[in-house]
């Protein structure tokens, strides 16, 4: 009996170490093309952890934000900077948990990324600043604005996340998800399948871009790299977002903040449309344009047609 548990015990013991050198491994390999490159830009020391940020360009402040995953980074808007940067000083962050910046361990809730913004503009900027941000980090944007809106001006959103998705809050079965993806050997070995290229790509050529012609590997390579940078502690923050505590009620901040929004949606994403008439709904001031022949990240599919929407609110 005694033998039989020795045996169990090693062989689980190496089980578990070839695992994680097998993690090691494939954390080491996603980063090795370096497209994603720390010394080309700027640090801000935050209370949680320092977050990457490039600055480019003058004129008036432009602070664009990507969507919250940890695959994302401030890449998504690669090719909307250097446009912009001809006629506004262009701010271009990687959220806490994302890209270059620090990843903690901790939960990530919207709190979080709301002061993280709110003292960003006020630390960095210094002065009131147009948006334009992605997906669910819109709802970070909207809390901020309520709570400080003498830091923001226009407001652009693309593809902002359903009013009833953010209403969602954690159940017993996402907060089981969150404590699988926390563990250490495990929670790292589902991290890497969940962010392997395989679902990168798919995620692409399915969800992100209307049509598949349009997919540039760089950036599945530079997806991939933002999800394993600093090992695999970007699955705290997916964690985080499996387990529905990034979510939070924005009705009465949206009816209530009388700041000029902007929606943008890819015209090719199921009930998109319908979703930026529930945001109308709550504020009727919104203004609402579709974005022709694009999904999910209009910005890399068509960065041109974003753009002119882009200048004609923003002038």
């Amino acid at each position: 009996m005694k033998h039989k548990l020795k045996n169990s015990i090693v062989l689980t013991s190496l089980a578990l170490l070839t695992t994680h050198l097998m993690n090691k491994f494939l954390s080491a390999t996603a980063v090795v093309k370096n497209l994603l490159k720390s010394h080309m830009g700027h640090r801000f020391s935050w209370r949680f952890g320092d977050v990457f940020y490039s600055k480019t360009g003058s004129g008036a402040p432009l602070l664009l934000i990507h969507d919250l995953d940890p695959s994302s980074s401030s890449y998504e808007w690669n090719e909307m900077i250097q446009k912009l940067s001809k006629n506004y000083t262009v701010y271009a962050l990687d959220l806490l948990g994302c890209g270059r910046s620090d990843k903690p361990n901790m939960t990530y809730t919207n709190y979080v990324y709301v002061q993280l913004i709110s003292d960003f503009i006020q630390k960095v900027i210094g002065c009131k600043t147009d948006i334009a941000v992605t997906g669910l980090s819109s709802s970070f944007i909207i809390m901020a604005c309520y709570n400080n809106p003498s830091l923001f001006n226009k407001i652009i959103i693309i593809n902002p996340e359903s009013i009833s998705s953010l209403n969602m809050i954690p159940t017993k079965k996402s907060k089981i998800a969150k404590f699988i993806l926390e563990l250490p050997v495990v929670g790292s070995t589902v991290y890497h399948i969940l962010t392997s290229k395989k679902k990168l790509e798919y995620s692409f050529t399915e969800d992100y871009l209307f049509n598949p012609f349009h997919f540039q590997v760089k950036y599945l390579d530079a997806y991939h790299e933002a999800a394993h940078l600093n090992h695999t502690n970007g699955r705290y923050l997916l964690s985080s977002k499996k387990g529905l505590f990034l979510n939070f009620n924005i009705v009465k901040a949206l009816r209530e903040i009388n700041n000029s929004i902007f929606i943008l949606y890819g015209n090719h994403i199921k009930n998109a449309q319908l979703n930026a008439e529930s945001y109308i709904k709550i504020n009727p001031s919104i203004e609402v344009a579709p974005i022709k022949n694009t999904k999910y990240l209009p910005q890399i599919e068509d960065p041109d047609q974003v753009l002119d929407y882009m200048n004609i609110f923003l002038a």
